[in-house]
């Protein structure tokens, strides 16, 4: 009892010093700037002496809607379980507030430890600016040099450095019709030959061969980016997205003259620009046209009853000499460059990027997993074969509007659609010295 009684008098000894120093210290950051009240800073120290040698790490995730919301909460309540030691302060902000804030969370002083974000460029610009933390060591210790994919790990990667986890992602591919590829003897096409083959046949027969509604501009978008990827390569494209390669490369022509083909050659949808992508979808599921290069979110959009009439196949290569790439847009998660906490933070990304956390996203949100440590049985056939044709590729890419900035993005798909209405020579040639023009305008190096 006496000893017990003992180490009472000592611990408040202990909390009395520590929060008259943290009043010092409080008054010495309100003498330079800070507004914080005494008050709160000392109850605030000494929750800390309280707590003893638990430590926090900062989690700010935009997973706001209802089920999303409910598994990140699931997931952090596992964290601290797993990780006693650790108190995990938990933000979720609505996904659209979040965009808006997160350069403002990034450039603070004490930033949030962990942050959810998108893949591409909009966390490379953010790399950039040396916002976010190399995380190479997380991705050795944690396992997924090998159990990530290498475009997954691309994906990741700055001058072969990691800087980010890809957590979910779907894929696009061209989707096609079944019923109509059996009923002209066709089969998924894996060369450009080939692809140009199925067109005329379909054509010949009266089948609109590929449909596509562009009233939206970033339908088209997808179009450039696989065109780009199959010529010249998912590298020079993704330079391209980030403004290092020229619009006015001889390069970049050569994806509009492969475009023009199709264009000229009648194997699109007339008149895409009056329609919205879903809008054309009844012409798809009637057998009116064949084939669509859409994203997975397609199949939502078909009726249950047809769902067994489409499959989907890789855009077909042009030249085999290049790199595969495949638009596949990815979620995720990254460190705060600047990170308060940052050994606390690389357990929490290791956990996130783990088989059991993403299983989880399976099983409960329906996700496709980028850790390939995962179960395949949780997957249906169809998410499998998905899960496959980005696995296999050498890059994988987030989408143009994903890839480049918003400005350049807007200034792009604006340009395709205005190719579409004239695919004459000098269209393309004027096009593709304004789009250089506003690269150079959008990409000003920063002296």
């Amino acid at each position: 009892m006496k000893k017990s009684l003992l180490w009472i008098v000592v611990l408040l000894l202990s909390i009395s010093m520590v929060a008259a120093f943290s009043l010092y210290g409080c008054k010495e950051e309100v003498a330079e700037g800070e507004e914080v009240a005494e008050e709160e800073v000392a109850e605030e120290e000494v929750a800390e002496v309280v707590v003893g040698e638990q430590t926090q790490v900062v989690y700010n995730s935009m997973a706001s809607d209802p089920e999303p919301r409910r598994i990140d909460e699931l997931t952090v309540s596992m964290f601290e379980e797993a990780n006693p030691t650790i108190d995990v302060i938990h933000s979720i902000v609505a996904h659209e507030d979040f965009k808006q804030a997160i350069r403002a969370y990034l450039g603070a002083s004490t930033p949030p430890d962990v942050l959810t974000w998108f893949g591409g460029n909009r966390a490379r610009f953010f790399i950039d600016k040396g916002l976010i933390m190399d995380i190479s060591d997380v991705w050795e210790s944690a396992g997924w040099n090998d159990s990530m994919s290498a475009g997954f790990k691309a994906l990741s990667s700055v001058d072969d450095k990691q800087y980010f986890l890809p957590t979910s992602y779907y894929w696009w591919a061209v989707y096609y019709n079944k019923v109509v590829f059996e009923q002209y003897g066709l089969t998924p096409p894996t060369t450009w030959d080939e692809f140009l083959a199925v067109c005329e046949t379909l054509k010949q027969n009266g089948i609109i061969p590929i449909t596509i509604g562009n009233k939206y501009q970033w339908t088209a978008a997808g179009w450039f980016d696989y065109l780009d990827m199959r010529i010249n390569g998912p590298e020079f494209h993704i330079n391209l997205m980030l403004g290092t390669e020229k619009y006015d490369d001889p390069k970049v022509k050569a994806v509009f003259e492969a475009w023009k083909v199709l264009i000229d050659n009648g194997y699109f949808e007339p008149e895409p620009t009056a329609y919205a992508w879903s809008e054309v979808l009844p012409d798809f599921i009637s057998g009116k046209a064949g084939m669509y290069l859409m994203g997975q979110f397609i199949m939502d959009s078909i009726p249950e009853e047809n769902q067994a009439d489409f499959d989907f196949f890789r855009f077909p290569v042009i030249d085999p000499n290049m790199p595969i790439g495949e638009d596949a847009p990815t979620d995720g998660a990254f460190i705060a460059a600047n990170a308060p906490h940052p050994e606390e933070a690389k357990l929490l990304l290791a956990f996130l990027g783990s088989k059991e956390v993403q299983e989880i996203g399976v099983t409960e949100l329906g996700r496709l997993a980028t850790n390939t440590e995962v179960d395949t049985s949780l997957f249906t056939d169809v998410q499998l074969k998905g899960m496959d044709l980005v696995n296999g590729a050498d890059y994988v890419a987030q989408f143009y509007d994903r890839d480049t900035t918003p400005e350049m993005a807007a200034k792009g798909m604006a340009a395709f659609q205005a190719f579409w209405a004239d695919t004459s020579e000098a269209n393309i040639d004027a096009l593709l010295a304004q789009l250089e023009a506003d690269r150079a305008l959008i990409f000003v190096p920063e002296e």
